[in-house]
């Protein structure tokens, strides 16, 4: 009888340095541990699931199911669905900036196109000017095409065209990521002169701007801002980035990216490389929701539903919020953008109020560099006014 002797194993080789070094969202980690039914969370950017049109949603893929199964369960095209890129050029003209279908890629979610751009335009190393502070997975998805991100000092207009023109010149940027309309996280909307400043600045020294803009169609009050991409400096150099997530449901994973035909076709190269193309039939539904039902009719009872739901968070902010706090009152959108008085960290006020079942998202991973520990996000569109009368005086409790 013989005896095997164990042999050594050897150590498995390490992750790559991206995935070693991009952290993991705050925001998803703060959403799971707020799970419970009883938190009333300002914490997650979701849209109201009450308000999701959900039987004309049903009805939509009832129709496109009863009518072309084959088509609409198979394999389909990288560039996408022609019906719905058509709906989407059709509605992007409608709002100022002309669009043909063939200058469209359908994507899953904005937040797809975001990775597709960075692949197609980014090498290790790439400066790529952000606002400060800035979309979270943004910062993730830079961070994983081994981008240098350099953050461009903000104000309530946007980005300060100086400073953005100074950091031009020294750090010779590849791209430049906006959020224009409400931003996330702060609620801000670009002033048309800031964007006419910004489209110069990418005209005269040559940058990639990327326009990311998933909140443009929730706005309440005020004017339209044009888009970026239809400024005459910029129009060759803006990637437009949308999504159906706040419009339809964010569980379709349906967004678009408009891009210059050069690029675009680099977009599609990875897109392919990635996941060959979108859901066809998740596509096939949504033009079947586009061309039966009005879009415009359902946006306006979201917005008047979420506009009644920030005036509620905003008038019961000076009762919850320690004397000294501030905040702002955006025009739209899905987030109000609030400072503790000096002294207060966020993150630790978190540790109370999920104590007290009510949460919220601290600012400072927002920030590319010099991060805010007295800032916070909350979003007001995921609960009712009463149910946020309520947080806010759990919140009270807490602080």
């Amino acid at each position: 009888m013989t005896t095997s002797l164990p042999t050594s194993r050897a150590a498995l080789p390490q992750l790559a340095a991206r995935a070693r070094q991009v952290a993991a969202s705050p925001v998803r980690e703060i959403l799971a541990l707020t799970a419970r039914p009883e938190v009333i969370s300002f914490a997650g950017g979701l849209p109201a699931p009450e308000l999701f049109d959900a039987q004309g949603l049903r009805e939509a893929y009832d129709r496109v199911l009863a009518e072309r199964p084959r088509q609409v369960l198979q394999y389909s095209t990288t560039e996408g669905d022609p019906e719905l890129r058509a709906a989407i050029a059709a509605r992007l003209t409608s709002r100022g900036l002309a669009t043909e279908p063939a200058g469209l890629l359908v994507t899953g979610g904005s937040q797809q196109g975001l990775s597709l751009l960075a692949t197609a335009l980014l090498e290790p190393g790439d400066a790529v000017l952000v606002e400060n502070p800035t979309y979270l997975a943004a910062l993730q998805c830079f961070g994983f095409a081994g981008a240098r991100v350099v953050p461009v000092p903000t104000d309530a207009g946007g980005v300060d065209p100086q400073a953005l023109e100074e950091l031009v010149v020294r750090e010779r940027p590849k791209l430049l990521y906006l959020v224009p309309n409400f931003q996330n996280p702060t609620g801000r909307t670009m002033s048309a002169e800031r964007r006419r400043a910004v489209a110069d600045v990418a005209g005269r020294h040559g940058l990639w701007i990327a326009e990311d803009d998933p909140y443009g169609e929730l706005r309440f009050e005020g004017a339209h801002e044009p888009h970026l991409a239809a400024a005459e400096e910029a129009a060759d150099r803006t990637v437009l980035l949308g999504s159906f997530s706040k419009v339809l449901a964010p569980g379709m994973r349906l967004g678009f990216l408009r891009a210059p035909a050069h690029l675009l076709r680099a977009c599609v190269i990875a897109k392919q490389a990635a996941d060959l193309h979108t859901s066809t039939v998740d596509q096939a539904a949504a033009a079947r929701y586009l061309a039966d039902r009005d879009l415009d009719a359902h946006l306006a009872r979201v917005r008047d539903a979420y506009s009644a739901r920030r005036d509620a968070l905003v008038a019961g902010l000076p009762a919850a919020l320690p004397a000294g706090s501030t905040w702002n009152r955006p025009e739209g959108g899905m987030f109000v953008w609030v400072r503790l008085p000096d002294g207060h960290d966020a993150t630790e006020t978190l540790k109370a109020a999920v104590a007290h079942d009510v949460a919220f998202v601290p600012g400072a991973p927002f920030f590319a560099a010099d991060p805010d520990h007295a800032a916070l996000r909350m979003s007001f569109t995921a609960h009712t006014p009463e149910e946020i009368g309520e947080g806010l005086t759990r919140l009270a409790r807490a602080f």
